[in-house]
């Protein structure tokens, strides 16, 4: 598999952690002590700077992990913090580096673990299950994970919520909803994917002294700042035609909006020049709204696009760089038809959204025979029909079905979400910081459309315009909360801080 590129942060999975630990002790020659005495620090400095005061009760499991918690514990106790200890093993269970730590405990011992000893706890740390736990918690530690979230208190887990999978973010029983997550070394993929993600909490990275390198190739990353870096920008001798020529096809009665966003939104990412592909009965309504946008009126019933619409969408994509299909098409048959038609017909980058997907349910692998770039942006919903699966099934599996959806089509799927993942089809996977509430709102998906397709249009790598649109759309987002208020953003207010998104303010 391809190397991730230098703009995504690396986040090792279960298996690519351990040989990442394996080599720091075997070549770097650190002991494993010294790693679990420097993770269990950073734990116990989280905790402290959380909730400085009040009694710490730590469950501690009977592996690695709760070894770090028995650090935490030793250090809390060193500092003079009243810290009670929960134990889910026997002492003479535990083993290697976890038993040394046990034994090395000053104070009161642990005690077996009982819910009722959480009772007066201003701060929980959650030391059960590590990153290499996947499955269904089993007991006792599915009891512990339940009585720590009915306890009602701030919890601190140590590396991964418990219960949740470290590697994927999915919850297949109980997980702790922790406040904050105090990881060691990397970011792990499980911290910031759905439904994990909203477990995690605050997440907190510690270096624990590896240096950069070892032997695993992560094919999961966060998307950084540095993507921005990949976009060309205009020159002295730039024209609009250079600056890149995108159309958007799409539109019907009642959604003439949507169209309208991505049109507006391709320009403000910096797009040269933007055509709209739009129903003739409707052309009106797009000459008024659009002043900056040419547009096409389609052959139409009813106020929906025809299949004769192919002919003169075709006539167009010969001048064009770049085309988004979808946004506010409809559901008639003969507009189905005709997106189906488009996009298996173009030999441009083309991105497809909203209905343009919708006429794709089912017959996704048909994507793959496309002769040019190809790129996706579903939410759960949509991505559940191309797959012809139920809704709940994608969001409880979001990584695994953005890669199978991307391996399908052979193109880059956008799996929308504050957790968005931009999916490659040979498996990397780029997922995006989030932290942008106020795109919970009508008309943002079709602004993101609108944005990537610019950056195709500027030949941008699919992955790279993919990913770099999600950046910059997340960080007008962010902006547009931090100027107006979460609740009042709408889609056109993302568009107007596209500029300075783009220059990387708001990252």
């Amino acid at each position: 598999m391809t190397a991730l590129p230098d703009w995504l942060e690396p986040l090792p999975d279960a298996a690519e952690q351990r040989s990442l630990d394996q080599w720091a002790i075997e070549q770097l020659g650190i002991a494993g002590v010294e790693l679990m005495e420097r993770a269990g620090a950073g734990l116990a400095a989280a905790v402290s700077e959380r909730v400085p005061d009040g009694l710490v009760v730590a469950v501690c499991g009977k592996g690695n992990n709760g070894g770090d918690g028995f650090v935490a514990v030793r250090l809390l106790r060193e500092q003079g913090r009243d810290v009670r200890v929960l134990a889910l093993a026997s002492p003479d269970e535990y083993a290697g580096d976890a038993r040394v730590n046990l034994e090395r405990l000053p104070g009161p011992p642990a005690e077996p673990f009982a819910a009722d000893r959480l009772e007066g706890a201003a701060v929980i740390i959650d030391a059960i299950l590590g990153t290499g736990f996947k499955g269904v918690p089993r007991e006792p530690a599915a009891g512990a994970i339940e009585a720590i979230n009915a306890a009602g208190v701030e919890v601190v887990a140590c590396d991964v919520p418990s219960g949740v999978n470290a590697s994927t973010g999915e919850i297949e029983g109980v997980a702790v909803t922790a406040k904050a997550t105090v990881t060691f070394h990397t970011g792990k993929p499980g911290l910031w994917i759905a439904p994990g993600k909203a477990h995690a909490g605050e997440v907190r990275i510690v270096d624990i002294g590896v240096a950069p390198g070892g032997p695993a190739n992560p094919s999961i990353g966060l998307i950084t700042a540095s993507v921005l870096d990949r976009l060309p920008r205009r020159g002295r001798e730039s024209t609009k035609f250079a600056a890149g020529s995108v159309l958007v096809c799409g539109g019907s009665t009642g959604l003439t909006g949507a169209p309208c966003l991505a049109s507006e939104a391709s320009m403000r990412a910096g797009a040269g020049y933007v055509t709209a592909l739009i129903p003739a009965s409707l052309n009106a309504i797009f000459e008024t709204r659009l002043l900056e946008v040419m547009t096409v009126p389609l052959p139409d019933e009813g106020g929906s696009v025809t299949t004769d619409a192919v002919e003169v969408v075709s006539a167009r994509l010969e001048r064009a760089d770049a085309l988004v299909l979808g946004p506010g098409l409809g559901r008639s048959q003969d507009s189905l038809e005709a997106a189906r038609q488009i996009a298996a017909g173009a030999t441009l980058p083309i991105l497809v959204d909203a209905d343009g997907l919708n006429a794709h349910a089912g017959r996704l692998g048909a994507l793959a025979a496309r002769r040019a770039p190809t790129v996706l942006t579903p939410h759960a919903g949509e991505l559940a029909r191309l797959l012809d699966t139920a809704s709940s099934e994608v969001s409880a599996h979001r990584l695994v079905s953005a890669r199978e959806a991307a391996r399908t089509a052979d193109a880059v799927v956008v799996l929308k979400g504050d957790d968005t993942l931009v999916a490659h089809p040979d498996g990397r996977v780029a997922i995006s910081p989030g932290g942008a509430a106020a795109l919970a709102t009508a008309g943002t998906g079709d602004v993101l459309s609108g944005v990537i397709g610019a950056f195709l249009a500027k030949a941008v790598d699919p992955f790279e315009a993919a990913c770099a649109g999600v950046f910059v759309h997340a960080c007008a987002g962010r902006m547009s909360a931090a100027q107006i208020g979460s609740e009042g953003v709408i889609a056109s207010d993302v568009i107007d801080r596209l500029p300075a998104a783009l220059k990387g303010q708001g990252d």
